[in-house]
Formats: structure tokens, sequence, C-alpha cells
């Protein structure tokens, strides 16, 4: 096996505090969704940066929740929920579901269909995760959910919105790089 020689760092790392981590995560650009529910345990919904793959098979992602958001319980009850991703023109969808606003002004804020778990689709989103929770996994303040994915509606190639250094930011193939 071959062997490197790397430099060390010049100081060792001090304890990283939870502004440090904060700070250091918001370099982290990442797609902007809308996490809704609805079922037994309510209608329920929020804005989420924390979404990932994790297989295509069977087709399953993972969703961080804190366990503060309004929704929290609803999303175990229902043990559904759909990973709505948005585009530039839902801005004011995210900052809304990001708010501590009712029910009726989030989803009057947009159009809605049902998925076939019965969880709320963004009509125009830019794709949609209609998916089932088959696990669930806590950590400090948040629960990381498992979810198998059972629909993907979406509206098409349309460009995303971004999280990115505590802002909004749109990319498409405007800002698409060769490498």
């Amino acid at each position: 096996m071959e062997r490197f020689a790397f430099e060390p760092l010049a100081e060792p790392l001090p304890d990283i505090s939870q502004k440090a981590f904060r700070d250091a995560m918001a370099r982290l650009g990442s797609a902007v969704h809308v996490i809704t529910t609805d079922g037994p345990g309510g209608a329920g919904g929020f804005t989420a940066s924390a979404v990932t793959s994790v297989t295509d098979s069977p087709p399953t992602v993972l969703v961080c929740v804190n366990t503060s958001v309004s929704a929290f319980a609803a999303l175990r009850e229902n043990s559904v929920l759909c990973i709505n991703t948005l585009g530039p023109r839902h801005r004011e969808v995210s900052r809304l579901f990001s708010e501590k606003v009712g029910l009726e002004a989030r989803f009057g804020s947009a159009r809605w269909q049902t998925g076939i778990t019965g969880a709320p689709i963004l009509a125009d989103a830019v794709v949609s995760f209609d998916c089932r929770i088959i696990d669930e996994k806590s950590i400090g303040t948040h629960s990381v959910f498992f979810c198998e994915v059972l629909g993907l509606p979406h509206d098409g190639d349309e460009e995303a919105l971004i999280y990115y250094r505590r802002a909004y930011h749109r990319l498409g193939s405007a800002s698409r790089m060769e490498i």
C-alpha cells in the first residue's frame, strides 16, 4: 500500500462549539425541500435541507428532522411523508413552511395534490419523493427517518433552489460546469 506524507495541522483542533459547527455547515450547499405529511396524526410540513439518498434498491432516502418541529408527532403517527424539492419560484413556500404560521397559510401558498401515500405533494415541485417511513434513529435534537420511495412525481427540468451560506441561490443549466 502506498503511503503519503501529509503536513500536520499547525495547532491541535479546539473543541467544536455549536456556533463553529453551524458556521461550517452553512458552507455546505444543499437543495431546499418542504417535507409534508397527512394521515391519522393530521397534516403537517416544514422546510428542510437535510435530505439524501441511501440506496436505489429499494429506493430509499433519509430525512433529518428536528424533534421540536410542529409536524414531528404527525410524521411519526402517519408513517408517511413527501419530500418536495423546491425551485426558485417556491421561495415563499419555503419561507412559510419554515416559520411559525398555521397550516392554512402554509398549504394555502401553493397547489397541492395527494400522493399514493396520502401525503401532500407540491403540484409544481422540481421532484417529489412520496415515501413510507420504514425506520427511525434518534440522536441529540434530531431523528433520522429512513423512507422507502413509493412515488416520484416531477414537473420536469427546472432550476433548483439551493441554500448556501444562509441565503437562497438558484442552480440550473446556466451554472453548470463541465469537469
